[in-house]
């Protein structure tokens, strides 16, 4: 493989590390720059290479979180359990079938998020103080599910979703959502390493340099999202938000 396709990307996967750090879908990033520079490859391979990248610098940035932010450990040790499980079987899908017709369903979600967000002001700016543990629980496990199935299949724009459930279906504000979505992202993405590993999916000439830069993008955005604030991750996850929109209909309408 050419020198310079791996400093490519090296380069998406500090980004990606660094955007996935402070709002979640950082696979918007790595994912199209490795599809573009690995035509040849197989989905599932590139895919599979990918969660290794994704799984380091997620740890990285959950690492700085659990310093200052509150984590609902309970509720995130039933919905990683749910997760890891769902994205399993998700990547086991992935290996034989197209995936192609989930981007017009995911163009429409993400209208839907981004005129939300933007509409609400007040959206995720607060944490909600009347939802008990028993009432979050069956919404969270239906929530593990999905996304944890999405993430194994396709994967790109999962913090985000994650970061979205926390928010709108828990009652979570941004920096408590995008902290405790880490911890559930983590088992999604070793559910998916797990099955990849066992298929012999993972081209780690790829993986684990890709790995570093993750990590160290991870490291420096949950710095800066500690740092900046609640008002700040929201604004980034509206920015994301609408970067993922463009490319999913980029995807559907033009290619």
């Amino acid at each position: 493989m050419e020198t310079y396709i791996i400093l490519l990307l090296c380069l998406a996967a500090f980004f990606a590390g660094f955007v996935d750090a402070i709002v979640g879908g950082g696979g918007l990033i790595q994912t199209p720059v490795a599809m573009i520079l690995l035509p040849n490859l197989p989905v599932a391979s590139i895919i599979g290479s990918l969660k290794i990248p994704a799984f380091s610098g997620t740890s990285f940035a959950a690492h700085q979180y659990l310093k200052k932010v509150q984590m609902n450990w309970k509720l995130l040790f039933i919905m990683a359990v749910v997760a890891f499980s769902a994205a399993f079987l998700g990547s086991h899908l992935l290996t034989k079938v197209s995936n192609d017709f989930m981007k017009p369903l995911l163009l429409l979600v993400l209208t839907l998020i981004a005129i939300y967000t933007f509409t609400k002001k007040n959206f995720g700016q607060h944490q909600e103080k009347n939802l008990s543990q028993k009432k979050q629980l069956v919404p969270a496990i239906l929530m593990s599910i999905c996304i944890g199935f999405y993430d194994g299949f396709i994967g790109p724009g999962t913090g985000s979703f994650l970061v979205l459930g926390f928010v709108s279906i828990l009652g979570f504000d941004f920096l408590g959502a995008s902290a405790n979505a880490k911890m559930v992202n983590l088992a999604t993405n070793f559910g998916s390493i797990f099955l990849f590993v066992l298929k012999g999916k993972i081209i780690w000439a790829i993986a684990i340099p890709m790995a570093v830069c993750n990590a160290l993008g991870g490291f420096i955005g949950a710095k800066l999202a500690l740092k900046k604030g609640n008002t700040f991750v929201r604004k980034f996850f509206l920015f994301v938000v609408i970067l993922t929109l463009i490319r999913f209909g980029y995807d559907v309408f033009w290619t």
